[in-house]
């Protein structure tokens, strides 16, 4: 068979624990031909580099039943009902015989033996897989879950204790059962991000339509998206208009209209109209595509709790069966009984068991961060996860995050006349000019309504303005200063230019024939969710907000007053920006950085947590950013933060229930209460309330 080179990765079905998935990586990682090896437990999925068949992968995973599928297989999981899947049909079978012995255990039977059969059989077809690799584990020395059950179980039988040995295989096998039935439930963010797109879509080709898989389109195809479809690729609407809803990508809820040479991102839903895309990208290259990556990456790399956790079950398992080696045989060294000390000890090994700590960190972050992902917030990792938890303070870039980051007009006031033929004739000069206030103009022009009238023989002045003829009149549109030095401005209107500049706008005069005729604000307006996001950002813990801008310092502070910002840095080149992210660093700790993702890169990379605005239609931001906001929206900032803190939360009871329970579980070896039974309630109880409580944050919503 041929063998495969370089990285390569795998999609993983039936990897149900976090302790099979770092054994399973163990094993790929002891195949001679591997160098590396990488288990992505959240995602269900194998990277490994060097060369490796199919079947020394799957060998490498039939220790659990875990199968390796290629990495282009869509969700391969067939869905089994709940009564076919064979783990609970085992479980129920296991349970029936449990309640036979019992009831032959408590009625007066000629043969006894008949419970310790049927006992025993409820523990070979609840325990048969489970007792497989345990004795394999216990040859190699490696002493995990299953090892520690194993010998549990088997020494329970041994000393007699048949009905306690059949209840602890039976709850072991529902423990399993909802372990698994739960981060299913946790991986379904990915699963859902990975079925968005479909799978083939409708070409025009060499004058033809055809269907084809999304594999085999090419850039410069064009796709034909019928009302109600979904947009297969990345692409530039080529004709036609409609609404798409680009939820899926950005969590955007209202939809958006796409015309001629607009953006549309695979996995969208195309709403009313038919649309012609011309393809810029590949599959493997779409925005989704992209998502789905970073996504998987982010969950795969562990957060600093994990590491801690990591570390400690390391220590913690040969730890719990010296303590039970203890309990098992000095006690009765000093005259007590061995049958109950034997008893007390391999209790003491299953209430040992490391599952419910190994898992309390990563179900929380898999959830988290596939949630998040699902709101349109990319989060890059479980570090920046937790990072953003302990966030104090937050600076903000203004232009294109505070404000909307383009100029319009707020402003147009006439002095006598016309105003519609005057705003034609400014919005004709101004037609001309390439400046970015000119083209705030023109489109005011066209919102009002109006067309753009003939001119002739345009200037534009540098630093200053521009001029021509319009309808036989010479029409100039520029700064105050220019428009003073060419005619004569009543005080009236001087006075309300002041004003207007005052609160942070650019104003233009307009001449005809060298008369003052009007008056032109422009801004970068704040963005309409700006005020209300930092008054939820002072509810959610953050201490200090600060915007960082190149503006002039009035412009600056009339933006801030309006948003509410009383930390205000104006004048600041990229350089600048950085010192100040180092100041407050200093200053507050751990602090968040807001931009483009692009021009605040500096900062960006100096802050405790770079968050970058509009990353769907930026490759940058995703790729420069430690979170990206996908929908170039405010209101993301907010739940981010509010996911973070409870994703930090959760992490804290998770590993407080793992431990405490079975600390107090412990405690009972004191009086001599404890018991197998009580030993498995103790150890699933921590296992399932870690997951349940670790999917609460699945309702985390903005």
């Amino acid at each position: 068979m041929s063998r495969m080179t370089t990285k390569t990765e795998y999609r993983l079905e039936n990897l149900t624990c976090a302790n099979c998935a770092m054994k399973f990586e163990n094993n790929v990682k002891s195949i001679p031909s591997v160098s590396e090896a990488t288990v992505n437990f959240g995602a269900s999925k194998l990277s490994f580099t060097g060369e490796a068949t199919m079947e020394e992968l799957q060998a490498a995973g039939a220790f659990d039943g875990i199968q390796v599928v290629p990495l282009t297989n869509r969700n391969t999981e067939p869905k089994i009902p709940f009564y076919q899947r064979k783990e609970n049909i085992v479980t129920f079978l296991s349970l029936l015989l449990v309640i036979a012995g019992m009831y032959f255990t408590y009625r007066d039977v000629p043969h006894p033996t008949v419970a310790t059969g049927l006992f025993a059989a409820a523990i070979l077809i609840g325990g048969t897989g489970m007792f497989i690799t345990g004795v394999k584990n216990l040859v190699r020395l490696d002493f995990d879950m299953k090892t520690l059950m194993t010998i549990a179980i088997i020494g329970a039988a041994i000393i007699g204790e048949w009905q306690e040995a059949a209840v602890v295989v039976f709850l072991f096998a529902v423990s399993e059962a909802l372990e698994a039935y739960s981060m299913n439930k946790a991986r379904q963010s990915i699963r859902q991000l990975m079925d968005i797109a479909p799978a083939s879509a409708l070409v025009k080709r060499n004058g033809g339509m055809m269907e084809l898989p999304t594999e085999d389109i090419r850039v410069g195809d064009i796709l034909i998206v019928k009302p109600g479809q979904k947009i297969a690729m990345d692409g530039i609407v080529m004709s036609g208009q409609s609404t798409v809803n680009q939820a899926a990508i950005t969590g955007e809820s209202v939809p958006v209209l796409k015309q001629q040479d607009d953006e549309v991102f695979a996995g969208t839903l195309n709403e009313e109209g038919a649309l012609e895309v011309t393809v810029t990208k590949l599959v493997g290259d779409t925005t989704i595509a992209k998502i789905i990556h970073l996504v998987e990456d982010a969950q795969a790399e562990k957060a600093p709790s994990q590491k801690f956790v990591d570390r400690f079950a390391k220590y913690y398992t040969p730890i719990i069966i010296g303590i039970a080696l203890l309990v098992a045989i000095v006690p009765p060294l000093f005259g007590g009984d061995w049958q109950t000390w034997i008893y007390q000890g391999l209790a003491v090994l299953v209430v040992g068991c490391p599952c419910a700590l190994v898992v309390s960190t990563p179900v929380a972050i898999v959830t988290a961060i596939g949630n998040a992902a699902r709101q349109g917030v990319l989060i890059k990792g479980g570090v920046y996860l937790e990072e953003m938890g302990r966030i104090t303070a937050v600076a903000f870039d203004k232009t294109g995050t505070l404000t909307k980051g383009y100029p319009e007009v707020t402003d147009f006031i006439t002095e006598g006349g016309e105003k519609r033929n005057l705003l034609q004739a400014v919005a004709a000069v101004e037609s001309m000019s390439q400046h970015p206030l000119a083209r705030a103009i023109v489109d005011y022009a066209k919102e009002q309504g109006e067309g753009l009238a003939e001119i002739r023989n345009f200037q534009s002045v540098t630093g200053k303005g521009a001029f021509g003829e319009v309808d036989g009149a010479l029409v100039h549109v520029g700064s105050m200063k220019w428009a003073s030095e060419l005619a004569e401005l009543p005080a009236e209107m001087k006075k309300r230019a002041g004003s207007l500049q005052q609160e942070g706008k650019s104003v233009m005069a307009v001449l005809f024939n060298h008369e003052f005729q009007a008056l032109i604000a422009v801004t970068d307006p704040l963005r309409e969710e700006s005020a209300d996001v930092l008054r939820q950002l002072k509810g959610v813990g953050i201490r200090h907000t600060v915007m960082l801008t190149g503006d002039d310092e009035r412009t600056a502070e009339a933006i801030a007053t309006i948003a509410g910002v009383t930390d205000v840095r104006a004048g600041l080149m990229p350089e600048d920006k950085l010192t100040a992210v180092k100041g407050l660093i200093g200053q507050y700790g751990r602090v968040a950085m807001v931009g483009d993702g692009i021009n605040d890169a500096p900062a960006l990379a100096a802050s405790s947590i770079g968050i970058a605005m509009g990353g769907a239609g930026t490759d940058a931001a995703l790729e420069t950013a430690d979170i990206a906001l996908m929908a170039d929206d405010l209101r993301q900032l907010p739940y981010t933060m509010k996911l973070s803190r409870k994703t930090l939360q959760i992490i804290k009871e998770n590993i407080m229930f793992a431990v405490g329970l079975k600390i107090v579980a412990l405690l009972l070896i004191i009086p001599g209460w404890l018991t197998l039974w009580i030993a498995i309630f103790a150890d699933m109880g921590a296992t399932l309330l870690v997951v349940l409580n670790s999917l609460r944050l699945l309702r985390i919503h903005k």
